[in-house]
């Protein structure tokens, strides 16, 4: 895996460029935004490209409106690429007035490391004009299929290109520890919010040992010497910038009694070990941790795979339970996950396949081919099922 690894989303961002004035392409930080974006249209002509997190670049801002004007009365300015947009959020209203005016596709090219909702200003200044993108850490379908280490490679380090890439276990263990430091010490304080970095590691490390559980927001707060109410506004932020995925209740209409909380999962697995202080794949595998860290890499890879799906879980107070459920218009999937070359299920899942009317279900595990369980119901390794449920 030398030199650039072409993503997925690639093209569909050349695609929405020609459906729409702007696209936005949000996802964590170092997730490989800015590398995807130059080898997407950054060799194009008539592109200019602003890192809004360099000084230089930010002050050719200071008049936003003066800036744009005159790169685009020289005639050579086709589209303008905007890295890092949280820094700059007053400017939306602007953008609004400049797409309307050329009433043109494919002016502008927003890269955030905050999700559409924390950039609140998008939702008024730029509806329907706006289309937005997520670009996850390298997903398992992205990387070579004939190298049989990958996904245990995905697995234990993350998919954080520096993390995946790195030569060595040590080196990807020391840059995810600079990677939480930075994020708690410099993005969370440039995105305005004041909240101690120790107070916010506390409650990632908390939410790491909870990773697949259900969330007891009054329980954390007790833990952590604050109100409930404060730990769903840290959940919120942790969440909105890509670090944790609150995955909700299935909304059933049987008369079952469901469990109503969500779980909570740390969204990338190798930042999930460094919270846990794991150092290794073999660490992984002997952890308590090791089956919610398998079920989290897969849930997410699966709810990137299909970003259209509204993704939730099921279980009920009786024991009935569903990893994952992906609903979209009259299709049900259901997701079971297990660590293991050798997956059992348990009665409950055969139950809320009963309860939910699922015809078709995947056991996914780290098997090494797909076999069936019973009719509609198939054990698969990762990448086959990611191959079988790309949209074409």
């Amino acid at each position: 895996m030398q030199g650039y690894v072409p993503r997925e989303i690639q093209t569909r961002v050349e695609a929405r460029l020609a459906d729409f004035p702007i696209v936005a392409v949000l996802g964590p930080r170092q997730c490989g935004k800015t590398t995807l974006i130059r080898e997407t249209v950054g060799r194009l002509p008539g592109v200019v490209y602003l890192d809004l997190e360099r000084p230089s670049d930010l002050g050719k801002l200071r008049d936003p409106e003066l800036f744009f004007n005159l790169n685009r009365s020289q005639g050579a300015t086709s589209l303008f690429c905007l890295d890092e947009i949280q820094r700059t959020p007053e400017i939306f209203p602007l953008l609004r007035s400049l797409v309307d005016e050329e009433h043109r596709n494919g002016q502008f090219l927003l890269l955030g490391s905050a999700s559409r909702d924390l950039l609140r200003q998008t939702s008024e200044s730029l509806a329907g004009r706006v289309v937005y993108l997520e670009l996850t850490p390298f997903l398992a379908s992205e990387l070579p299929a004939d190298d049989p280490a990958v996904v245990p490679r995905l697995w234990f380090r993350g998919g954080f290109p520096r993390s995946l890439l790195a030569a060595s276990d040590v080196s990807s263990n020391a840059w995810r520890e600079s990677f939480v430091r930075t994020f708690l010490e410099r993005d969370v304080p440039q995105m305005g919010f004041n909240i101690p970095a120790s107070m916010l590691h506390r409650l990632w490390r908390m939410l790491a040992h909870l990773h697949g559980e259900t969330l007891n927001s009054s329980q954390l707060g007790g833990a952590l010497g604050v109100s409930h109410t404060t730990v769903r506004s840290y959940l919120d932020l942790l969440s909105q910038t890509f670090m944790v995925r609150l995955l909700e209740p299935y909304a059933s209409n049987t008369k079952k009694r469901i469990v109503k909380s969500p779980k909570v999962y740390i969204r990338d697995s190798g930042i999930l070990h460094s919270l846990l202080q794991i150092d290794s794949l073999d660490d992984v595998l002997a952890h308590p941790a090791c089956g919610a860290s398998w079920e989290g890499l897969v849930i997410e890879n699966i709810v990137a795979t299909l970003p259209g799906w509204q993704p939730s879980f099921y279980r009920t107070t009786a024991g009935a339970e569903i990893d994952l459920i992906l609903e979209r218009g009259g299709r049900r999937l259901a997701i079971e996950c297990k660590a293991s070359t050798a997956p059992v299920v348990s009665r409950g899942f055969w139950t809320a396949l009963d309860d939910l009317g699922i015809d078709e279900a995947w056991v996914v595990a780290p098997v090494d081919g797909a076999y069936p369980l019973r009719a509609g119901v198939t054990v698969t390794p990762l990448r086959a099922l990611l191959d079988r449920l790309a949209p074409s």
